[in-house]
């Protein structure tokens, strides 16, 4: 009997508090959709190599993942084929913009969930992914949570995308590190920054943080501003970009940059990537890294974690005022997820996806030891004990709260995230940072 396992039981007040319990519609396109019906019971090995884009290496992370569906998918139909290609995180809009404006957007493709999928939605470029599901007889493979957060997250009432995470994020740990400098897992805010402060006197790097991919930056602004000003904060600004400005906004901003300018991150944050930051908490050059749970299967990697089966432990973002955000209250997501170009779309793709969607509950589960927001069949006593860390912190979420850019629109967005560098670097004030977010809402309206 497929199950989805206890990890989904915490989004059923996630979605509500991540949709401030609203629905919203979105336009469905100008276009009509291309229903397109299996024309047997059974796959009938239909000719086709579609296009993928990805920001994940062939060997890492999803990327893991997604060929190796592929390619037991070009076992089951020598007529199926792919050609894999690599764009950078920080390039992925501009890149995406780029081939929807010229009609040319691949077969599948990564994107970000939310706010960003709406002007493709609106421009009749992707499809509806809930309705292929339908048609090929798989939807149920999909979790019902998962599924409820991507529509909330977009505020459609159709499903755009598909997930390939149902995550938690917070704080990686080393515990070696730790103990060395005799410090304990923080409950508190006060307590966090004593930490690191007590590691940094110890001559150890307290945090490693993917500077030059920015959005592992942005998530630490987004984690204080939310402990200080409650989970509506992010949505509250996009409603009154005026709030940018406003004290706990700017106050957010500025610990990042104290922390910085204290070498909390240690030399040339701004050149580290995230692969290399998780890297440096696994091999004991730093302490502390600010990452989702997706991060589990570089913990169940033997060969990346060096910190061994029990080196690596995790918290959530510490508290400042429980009466504002308690330590209940998760950030989450479903990471980034996957859209159906609409100008490629046909039966063959349909097929694919149906196996895609039949399999990855159980490949991310076996090879990476991750939940990825579908039906899986392996059991908990198959489970690595990071998996089940990661199972337990879901089971322990009551509520949630997005990421720093769910609200914003592209432009808005890449302002965001290019500037965090120089707030980091101190080239720019804490105050002009929010400013320029709020210059940038101001002109893409």
């Amino acid at each position: 009997m497929k199950k989805t396992g206890n990890v989904l039981l915490c989004l059923a007040v996630a979605v509500c508090s991540l949709a401030g319990c609203s629905k919203k519609t979105a336009s469905s396109g100008t276009g009509t959709e291309k229903i397109i019906s299996p024309s047997s019971a059974e796959d009938p090995k239909l000719s086709k190599k579609i296009k993928i884009l990805s920001i994940w290496p062939e060997d890492n992370d999803n990327g893991v993942l997604l060929t190796d569906i592929f390619d037991a998918y070009k076992k089951e139909n020598p007529n199926f084929d792919y050609d894999y290609e690599l764009v950078s995180s920080s390039d992925l809009r501009q890149k995406v913009t780029t081939l929807a404006a010229s009609n040319d957007l691949p077969d599948i493709f990564v994107y970000e969930s939310g706010k960003p999928i709406l002007d493709l939605v609106s421009a009749d470029k992707i499809m509806d992914t809930g309705s292929i599901l339908e048609q090929f007889n798989c939807s149920d493979k999909l979790s019902p949570s998962a599924v409820s957060l991507l529509k909330n997250l977009s505020g459609t009432d159709k499903l755009y995308d598909l997930p390939l995470g149902l995550n938690i994020e917070g704080f990686w740990y080393n515990k070696a590190l730790f103990k060395k400098a005799h410090v304990d897992v923080p409950e508190t805010w006060n307590d966090f920054e004593q930490v690191l402060s007590k590691l940094k006197a110890a001559g150890i790097q307290p945090l490693a943080a993917g500077g030059s991919d920015k959005w592992g930056v942005t998530r630490l602004i987004n984690a204080y501003l939310v402990r200080t000003a409650g989970a509506d904060a992010m949505k509250k600004a996009a409603a009154d970009p005026a709030r940018y400005t406003d004290a706990p906004y700017v106050a957010a901003a500025k610990k990042i940059q104290d922390w910085a300018k204290a070498g909390y991150f240690g030399i040339g944050v701004t050149t580290v990537d995230m692969n290399t930051a998780g890297s440096m908490l696994l091999t004991g050059k730093a302490a502390i890294f600010y990452n989702g749970s997706w991060f589990a299967s570089n913990l169940n990697d033997k060969s990346a974690n060096a910190a061994g089966e029990d080196g690596i432990g995790f918290f959530n973002i510490p508290v400042v005022d429980p009466s504002i955000s308690s330590g209940r209250e998760y950030s989450m997501n479903c990471g980034n997820i996957l859209c159906i170009g609409k100008n490629r779309y046909d039966e063959a793709t349909g097929w694919l996806l149906k196996y895609f969607v039949e399999h990855i509950g159980d490949t991310a589960m076996s090879l990476q030891g991750s939940v990825k927001g579908y039906t899986y069949t392996v059991q908990n006593t198959q489970m690595s004990d990071y998996t089940k860390l990661v199972l337990q912190e879901l089971g322990n979420a009551q509520s949630a709260f997005t990421w720093f850019e769910a609200t914003m629109g592209s432009e808005v967005s890449t302002v965001a995230q290019n500037n965090v560098q120089t707030l980091l670097t101190g080239d720019m004030s804490a105050m002009d940072y929010m400013k320029s977010i709020q210059y940038a809402v101001k002109t893409s309206n």
